[in-house]
């Protein structure tokens, strides 16, 4: 059998071949560099007491074509990406509200300013306990007790 090499340089118009007989033009990198797979494949199978290696090679690469085109049909129908024009319209999301702002610190009026900012950095932004202290620079465990002071706060004020 001749090196792989070889075989790419001899069958490499048949790969075109098949790939342009299945009208394939999306992807057409993608599906030649399947074609060479295939290929590799089909010379590693191949018996030669069972026929010629010209035949079982167009076969075998054209039906595993056939099946990578199915998969990307599938993968196409049930994957909804979006156009550039989407992505173009959509807002990015800031959190810009000052009234609510407003209305979550009028319950922290007895809170410390780093109470505050675990209320905020949890109500607003939906913020970890770890995130929060990589934002601030301190540990987990004095996030912890931002949180356990400022709930405590909370309940006192719901409660009143």
């Amino acid at each position: 059998m001749e090196s792989f090499d070889e075989l790419v340089v001899q069958y490499k118009p048949m790969i075109h071949k098949i790939i342009n007989t299945l009208h394939i033009y999306k992807n057409w990198d993608e599906f030649y560099q399947q074609g060479l797979i295939a290929l590799w494949k089909a010379s590693n199978r191949f018996d030669p007491e069972k026929g010629n290696f010209t035949n079982y090679a167009y076969n075998y690469i054209r039906g595993f074509l056939l099946l990578e085109l199915t998969k990307a049909n599938k993968y196409e129908e049930n994957c909804i990406c979006p156009k550039e024009e989407f992505w173009n319209s959509v807002e990015d999301i800031v959190i810009d509200h000052p009234l609510e702002v407003e209305n979550i610190l009028s319950y922290c009026t007895a809170m410390t300013p780093n109470q505050k900012k675990w209320v905020l950095y949890t109500a607003l932004q939906d913020l970890s306990i770890k995130e929060i202290s990589e934002r601030e620079k301190v540990s987990m465990t004095a996030v912890k007790n931002w949180r356990a002071g400022a709930r405590e706060k909370l309940k006192e004020k719901i409660i009143q």
